[in-house]
């Protein structure tokens, strides 16, 4: 007997799940295939963890549920678990095809070719600016093959295959429309993710095994190593960590096991997958990433354990007492919410008078869902998000139409650009008005920052071998050493022209040495311009720049 020919609501649920088959298994060749060197929140991780939220939200569904309750499903999951720019476009695509397939049981030929090419317009209406060879293209393309093989009188599997096509001769010219992808021997990421769906509809509709991926590339360690936690005694264990975290039961004895070498006055309640985690700690991020060895963490609060009340309230309501009353709070006008990285960032962010915060940044991009959870949590029912990384703004851009509340994002790409706009931020006045104070405040602030390649790539400061020292600015590679202080030497006389005042926060990979290099630099090099130096602690990212 051969395949159908209607797509059913049960072979779309097939197709979910085999497409997150799919992205697991490419998951590290989609992420090899970023062409800018920084190690950043990959396609292939973001793609996968956006289609692990398609998939969470059909689970609960019953075996015969119909399709329109199926396509609510994937809707909804793809918006709520978009991250990264790459997810969401993905949920763009996905919201696009499940709109048109919600109006039949069975979708014909016509109905799928429909959907793609709606899809694909779908997303490209999302991208301010439309770039070619993308998976915009990619997506169009698949849209018109079905489309033109419908025409002709195709059925399903034939459109399917046809889509499959015409997507795989896109993706194979994207390097001819961006030179990026030329110089490095690649093809678009978010494209080749995109033809992966193609392949898990196929693989629903008529069995055929998914593609195997080629062997990827061996993963570079060029992360900079954790200062140990114990060089920091004297400090005391000054943060508190709680989160919900979503993992197999089977996997909590040997997260106890990393938590208990981090840190104390550890509570770890729950089962079933679901568990509720409680930590005092130096360590935020070691304290997190303890979490995403094993499963998911969700609602993460990090809390200087100076303000002892919410603490202590915590720890009676777990030993069954009830928590003292709650002081009366003067509840803002506008509240602020902030994606950070790094305990010292997060206390910097406190100290400008924000207390709601997202754990993420570069290499975690927190979910739609994620940042929605904060913003509701705000007893404000007006909110301003700071994404502080241009990968996560448009998640953020999201959370406005799935709230009562009146939301307002402030288009900063960095931290450093994030504690500037906190200086025009104004808790009596409108989101709106805050917005337009704080982007205005933030625009005058030229940020830059200092990484390690974990690829080769081209740039317009030379080429980049994967372990280089590079400075970034404005979205550019601008410098290239063998040092951190090198690549911000190449960086700093890029940024600082009429300068006031830099700032340079430290993040890991720092010393106290190459710090010291830089700010003998600035005093040789700017000897008018003034110098603060913070402790941030933000991975990957030994050092961040803003510049006055």
């Amino acid at each position: 007997m051969g395949a159908p020919e209607a797509l059913g609501a049960a072979t779309v649920r097939t197709a979910m799940a085999r497409y997150l088959d799919a992205l697991g298994a490419h998951q590290a060749v989609i992420n090899r295939l970023n062409v800018f060197p920084v190690p950043d929140g990959d396609t292939g991780t973001n793609m996968k963890l956006t289609i692990e939220a398609v998939v969470a939200e059909l689970e609960p569904l019953g075996p015969g549920a119909p399709m329109p309750e199926v396509c609510q499903a994937v809707a909804h999951g793809s918006l709520m678990g978009a991250r990264g720019n790459s997810g969401v476009i993905l949920s763009q695509l996905l919201r696009g095809l499940a709109g048109r397939l919600a109006g039949v049981e069975a979708a014909t030929a016509s109905d799928v070719a429909a959907a793609l090419v709606e899809a694909a317009a779908l997303a490209r209406q999302a991208v301010v600016r439309p770039v070619e060879g993308t998976i915009l293209t990619v997506a169009q393309a698949a849209g018109e093959g079905a489309a033109a093989a419908c025409t002709e009188g195709a059925g399903l599997g034939a459109t399917l295959e046809a889509a499959r096509q015409a997507a795989v001769r896109a993706l194979d010219a994207t390097p001819s429309q961006l030179p990026a992808l030329a110089e490095a021997g690649v093809v678009d990421a978010g494209g080749a993710g995109y033809l992966l769906l193609l392949d898990a509809l196929l693989t629903a509709h008529d069995g055929r095994p998914l593609p195997v991926p080629p062997p990827a590339p061996p993963a570079p360690a060029t992360t900079p190593s954790r200062p140990d936690p114990a060089e920091d005694v004297s400090r005391g264990l000054r943060y508190e960590v709680m989160y919900f975290l979503h993992a197999p039961d089977e996997t909590i004895p040997y997260f106890k096991e990393v938590w208990a070498g981090i840190g104390d006055s550890i509570v770890v309640v729950g089962g079933d997958g679901t568990w509720n985690c409680h930590i005092h700690t130096d360590d935020v991020g070691a304290a997190i990433e303890a979490a995403l060895d094993c499963g998911r963490p969700r609602n993460i609060r990090v809390t200087d354990l100076a303000e002892q009340v919410e603490e202590e309230r915590w720890v009676r309501e777990h030993a069954g007492e009830p928590p003292p009353p709650a002081p009366p709070l003067e509840v803002p006008t506008t509240a602020v919410v902030a994606v950070v990285t790094g305990e010292g960032v997060g206390r910097i962010f406190r100290s400008l008078g924000v207390h709601h915060q997202v754990a993420g940044g570069q290499s975690m991009n927190p979910s739609t869902a994620e940042i929605l959870d904060v913003v509701e949590s705000t007893p404000s029912d007006q909110v301003v998000v700071l994404p502080n990384n241009a990968n996560i703004r448009p998640v953020a851009e999201q959370v406005d139409q799935l709230t009562a509340k009146t939301v307002r994002v402030v288009p900063t790409g960095s931290i450093v650009e994030g504690f500037a706009a906190l200086l025009a931020y104004d808790p009596a006045a409108s989101a709106e008005t805050n917005a337009t104070a704080m982007a205005a405040s933030a625009s005058r602030v030229r940020s830059g920052e200092v990484t390690r390649a974990v690829r080769d790539a081209a740039t317009p400061a030379g080429p980049v071998r994967e372990g280089d020292w590079i400075g970034i600015a404005a979205s550019e590679v601008v410098s290239i050493a063998d040092s951190p202080a090198g690549a911000a030497f190449g960086l700093l006389a890029r940024l600082v022209g009429q300068a006031e005042l830099v700032t340079v926060i430290e993040g890991e990979g720092s010393t106290p040495q190459e710090t010291r290099r830089i700010t003998e630099w600035l005093k040789e090099q700017c000897p008018e311009v003034s110098v603060e130096v913070h402790h941030g602690g933000q991975p990957l990212y030994p050092y961040l720049f803003g510049v006055e």
